[in-house]
């Protein structure tokens, strides 16, 4: 299918495309926030910034707060990524899953992944959170922890889970909203886009930085940075959006199921999910070093060739990543390397 968008325009013109829906898809977003806030909890437009900025001293700020959040992030994020990918030409599934399906054990390895990274993450977010700026910025220092004490509080506040309903909201606010929304932009559509302008590495690296830092909190940039550039690296490899979504999830999923654990006194191990304190070294070392080698055996049978079986085409992938239509295909069959760069073939 023809799309309104050229697949040969230059990636730099796709990303200001893309920044021009997330405004659009952002105010379409609030006006679906204060219409349902208004219906559900009489919070009118004009209220709801009130609301979410210390959401603990209204009698609704939790429902309003994850309303907000889920469907600013669904709507906003994943909405302007489905209209780019839509714009292309492309089916959804083409444009952000090249290659598929993937064997399950690679969403059950991304997933262990991220929980071995645990202990050594919790070093980094201990150097992070202690780092000092340069003299000149200290100013903006203190205005970043000041931000960052106050998030705090309002991350706390939202996952004080007080029924089982409200564990089951904030796991799919917290963890598969995200997975789903910023997936799909920052891998599927930024980071596509980088890597075919600067290259694979470059890309990579260049999405996951732009990916911490739209989250705002600077005390934490960089253990959201790696995580970016794991995230990052699943979706180069693997060829399919659906690893590091799992990923992802994972991530996010974790500190909310221990933290309800926690609070229905299931377990004596206090859990604090802004907490900074390192791990022991032994464990951040293993952990380290685990990841490293799981990750050596990703990339190795990630990159390995592949059949790919599509509904209406087989596709298989090269080592270097190069999706390759089979002659069996009656029409011409579009598919992507591992770039992104639009292939089109024609069958006789």
């Amino acid at each position: 299918m023809k799309g309104f968008v050229s697949s040969r325009l230059h990636p730099l013109a796709n990303l200001a495309l893309l920044l021009v829906l997330l405004v659009a898809t952002f105010s379409l977003s609030m006006l679906l926030i204060a219409v349902c806030s208004n219906l559900l909890f009489g919070v009118g437009l004009l209220e709801i910034g009130n609301v979410q900025q210390s959401p603990q001293y209204y009698p609704n700020g939790w429902g309003i707060s994850m309303l907000s959040q889920g469907l600013l992030l669904l709507g906003a994020f994943g909405g302007a990524a489905m209209v780019m990918a839509s714009l292309t030409g492309f089916k959804l599934a083409d444009y952000f899953a090249p290659r598929r399906p993937v064997p399950f054990w690679w969403l059950l390895a991304a997933m262990v992944l991220i929980i071995a990274s645990l202990p050594f993450m919790s070093g980094l977010i201990d150097w992070n959170a202690h780092v000092h700026f340069p003299a000149f910025l200290h100013d903006w220092e203190v205005k970043a922890r000041e931000l960052e004490e106050k998030a705090q509080v309002i991350t706390r506040f939202l996952t004080r889970f007080t029924s089982f309903s409200r564990f089951l909201v904030a796991l799919l606010v917290i963890a598969v909203v995200p997975a789903v929304s910023e997936e799909l932009f920052f891998r599927g559509v930024v980071q596509r886009n980088l890597v075919q302008w600067v290259g694979r590495h470059g890309g990579i690296w260049l999405a996951a930085a732009i990916f911490s830092a739209i989250h705002f909190q600077f005390l934490g940039f960089v253990p959201r940075f790696v995580l970016g550039l794991v995230l990052g690296y699943l979706y180069e490899w693997s060829g399919n959006i659906l690893v590091p979504m799992a990923a992802h999830f994972t991530q996010n999923a974790f500190q909310i199921v221990l933290l309800y654990i926690q609070q229905r006194q299931w377990s004596a191990t206090a859990f604090d999910p802004d907490s900074t304190q390192a791990l022991p070294w032994p464990m951040m070392l293993l952990s380290l070093i685990f990841c490293a080698a799981l990750l050596w055996v990703l990339r190795r049978y990630m990159q390995a060739p592949q059949a790919d079986e599509l509904p209406t085409e087989m596709h298989t992938l090269s080592s270097g990543g190069i999706a390759v239509a089979s002659p069996e295909t009656p029409t011409a069959a579009r598919t992507l390397s591992h770039h992104g760069v639009d292939i089109t073939r024609e069958n006789k």
